[in-house]
């Protein structure tokens, strides 16, 4: 079958590109491929549903510009939809003398990303919001919210079939040939001519985009961060969302506390290197993958610095008494019989051969591809940003 262009990923990401090519242009003929027999079954319809602020990111970065852009996009969109969500607001919370001038670092970064109405907490104001949270200094975040996104997802499926797009589940695409006129997409069922891919593949993106480009230097490295959810009965020591101070020299946030918008509330997630790129659990392996991520130059370069922290973070995974301790550093009234075994969520994130975990969004582009090649969290709260500044990229080809 002949398409102008081909989008690989039925994730958030995907779709979200998807929707937007044929809203701008919808007399270009496009098809969506995903390998599932499901949309969003991997890192959107793990997550844990936080619509994001903006707050951490470094002014100008993809990052920044996409889920402060995608943000006010995300909202219009759901409320054109009546897809539910929920501004809770968030608290930042310093537990350490050595936080309190990384929260003031914080502080700054979100003013200038423009979320002026942040604000600086008593101990008294913290108290009043979250009286069940131990802190020395906090920030307050009315602007996060909580969604369903794969609620949100499905609504951008059923868009683009409405414009004329096609989707097709069950794809796995086993190879990209490029020749003088024409891409051509190989799945294991059928292929796909087009004159242009986008690749949204998420943790096989990197493997994808090889296939596109000779400059693809970079390895997906895949991280799992597993959840414990509260007993209903101890729901009511969380009001809000409950975060600790990240760590400045990893892209993750740390363990928290999330309410969650179909109800419930979870805690986590930790980050521990997973077995194989799509390993929910510890015992799924593949020892071809786990070979790829350790001989990985960057990778091991990011392991020797931080072996400390990636050791405590390996040992709460095997551990709920270690897990509860770094809750407690929250909500010292957390006890380990008040977590039960929650889901667990792999993230795709992406390492360059120098040792750099990229700490932002990286869209390459190729002679007839676009890749996204580093898009997890805050990804699906930027879906429609990003879906934008990969279909403007694309357009501009036709």
């Amino acid at each position: 079958m002949k398409y102008d262009i081909v989008v690989i990923g039925g994730g958030i990401v995907g779709l979200a590109t998807a929707y937007q090519t044929l809203k701008k242009k919808p007399s270009l003929k496009l098809a969506l491929v995903e390998k599932e027999t499901e949309l969003c079954k991997h890192q959107t319809g793990n997550n844990s549903g936080v619509i994001h602020s903006g707050l951490y990111y470094k002014p100008g970065s993809l990052k920044a510009r996409n889920c402060i852009g995608g943000y006010q996009m995300l909202l219009d969109f759901c409320s054109e939809n009546e897809i539910p969500y929920e501004l809770c607001g968030k608290v930042v919370v310093a537990t350490d003398e050595f936080q309190k001038p990384l929260l003031e670092n914080l502080y700054n970064r979100g003013l200038e990303n423009g979320l002026d109405k942040i604000s600086k907490l008593s101990m008294e104001a913290l108290k009043e919001i979250e009286p069940h949270v131990n802190g020395i200094a906090a920030l307050n975040v009315p602007y996060t919210g909580i969604i369903d996104y794969v609620a949100v997802a499905h609504k951008y499926a059923e868009l683009i079939q409405a414009f004329g797009g096609d989707i097709f589940l069950g794809e796995k695409v086993t190879g990209i040939k490029q020749s003088t006129g024409l891409a051509t997409v190989i799945t294991e069922k059928q292929s796909f001519e087009t004159s242009l891919v986008i690749n949204c593949g998420g943790l096989y993106s990197d493997k994808l985009a090889r296939q596109t480009s000779e400059e693809v230097d970079l390895k997906i490295i895949p991280f799992r961060g597993e959840y414990f959810k509260l007993k209903p009965e101890k729901e009511y020591l969380v009001k809000h969302l409950i975060y600790p101070v990240p760590d400045p020299n990893f892209p993750f946030l740390g363990v928290h506390f999330t309410r969650m918008i179909n109800g419930g509330i979870e805690a986590g997630p930790n980050a521990v290197l997973a077995f194989r790129r799509e390993g929910y659990k510890k015992s799924q392996i593949h020892l071809g993958e786990l070979a790829e991520s350790l001989m990985w130059p960057g990778f091991q370069k990011v392991a020797m610095k931080y072996w400390k922290t990636g050791f405590g973070e390996m040992y709460r995974s095997f551990s709920k008494a270690a897990f509860t301790k770094a809750l407690q550093k929250l909500i010292p009234e957390i006890e380990e019989n008040d977590l039960v075994d929650g889901g667990a969520g792999v993230r795709a994130q992406a390492c360059d051969r120098t040792g750099g975990l990229l700490d932002d969004f990286a869209i390459i582009e190729a002679n007839k591809a676009i890749n996204v090649c580093n898009a997890p969290s805050p990804a699906a709260t930027s879906s429609l940003s990003i879906g934008n500044t990969v279909s403007s990229l694309a357009i501009e080809r036709f």
